[in-house]
């Protein structure tokens, strides 16, 4: 396919000569101002720019600060058309994304030298981030497979909590991207990469596949010795991650996951387990899943308990906040109540 080369210069000899050198192996959209470049963008997308850096209505180094600020042409290599000598200005063009500078009045071989490995470098850079996208792709199709494998074999082994998986997943992503939206705890998650987070959620309960049968498919309520060792499951979930993570290879997927799944079941004022930790002690991950799992718990039927209905487990979480729960994770998730209430009627059956 034909390269489309934008050149972009306010003075018509040099566009005229420049033109003259280039037609004969690309396609040149000559322009006389930046104003007339971000014009053609919306016909056109060149594989390069040449932008002259000395022009009178916006200068090249503007209109780079421009270009670089759009993230849907910030990766185009442009090269700057100078018309003299001078090292600050060719180290600030580099710092603001330039790939290269020519001289003016240029040769034609030099013209045609610079534009030909520029382009080659782009296509190259351009063919092995797909193939790297390519590939990420397949691990995250093949880290989902194996997360989707271990968390249908807990609720296998787990008859009373079927779909509980998946619900939260849904929910947890739903809250979480109410939090961002009311900016709670917003610098907290600005390093997260939040699908890895809710996908990663789905190993929460993992450590419940050494809690024996007995226990763990009770259809009355556990006893104090048989709710101690259920209890053990976030240890045991933060214990499976870890060899994960040993036999496999450190990743941030497994990272999420291990917090998550030991500290779904502390509460804001101590009282839960397995650390007794309080407050912002508590990863905020956990202190997520917490309301998630406990709201899911509520409105899902179980051989020992009739489901609440959507508002009294609203008024539990409610007037649960500050005690057992975040009051400012709880707070947005009672604002978004509606939102969850319409998620469950299509989730929970």
């Amino acid at each position: 396919m034909e390269k489309i080369i934008f050149l972009v210069d306010d003075n018509a000899s040099n566009l005229t000569e420049a033109e003259g050198a280039l037609e004969k192996l690309y396609r040149v959209i000559a322009l006389s101002s930046a104003q007339q470049m971000f014009a053609a963008f919306e016909k056109f997308r060149p594989d390069l720019i040449l932008l002259d850096v000395d022009m009178i209505e916006m200068s090249g180094f503007d209109a780079m600060k421009r270009l670089k600020r759009n993230g849907k042409y910030a990766d185009i290599p442009v090269i700057f058309l100078i018309g003299r000598t001078d090292t600050e200005s060719e180290a600030y063009g580099i710092e603001l994304g330039a790939v290269d500078f020519i001289m003016k009045p240029f040769s034609k071989p030099v013209l045609l030298n610079r534009i030909k490995n520029h382009l080659g470098i782009d296509e190259l850079i351009r063919e092995r981030t797909a193939q790297l996208s390519e590939r990420t792709e397949k691990l995250v199709r093949i880290q989902n497979g194996i997360v989707g494998t271990m968390a249908d074999l807990v609720e296998n082994r787990d008859k009373n909590t079927g779909g509980h998986i998946d619900r939260t997943t849904v929910y947890m992503k739903t809250l979480i991207e109410a939090m961002l939206e009311q900016n709670i705890y917003s610098d907290e998650m600005r390093d997260w990469n939040i699908d890895t987070v809710v996908s990663s959620a789905r190993l929460h309960d993992v450590g419940k596949i050494v809690i024996p049968d007995s226990i763990l498919n009770k259809t009355g309520p556990l006893t104090k010795d048989e709710f101690e060792i259920m209890k053990t499951h976030s240890i045991e979930g933060e214990r499976i991650i870890k060899k994960t993570i040993l036999r496999t290879g450190d990743s941030e997927f497994l990272q999420y996951a291990k917090v998550i799944a030991v500290s779904h079941h502390e509460r804001w004022d101590g009282a839960g387990y397995p650390f007794g930790m309080k407050g912002a002690e508590i990863p905020l991950m956990g202190r997520i899943m917490a309301v998630i799992d406990v709201y899911d718990a509520l409105v899902s039927e179980r051989p020992y308990k009739k489901a609440f209905p959507h508002d009294e487990s609203i008024k539990i979480i409610t007037d649960a906040a500050g005690r057992h729960f975040d009051p400012q994770v709880a707070k947005v998730f009672v604002d978004i109540k509606k939102r969850i209430s319409e998620l469950k009627s299509r989730l929970v059956p």
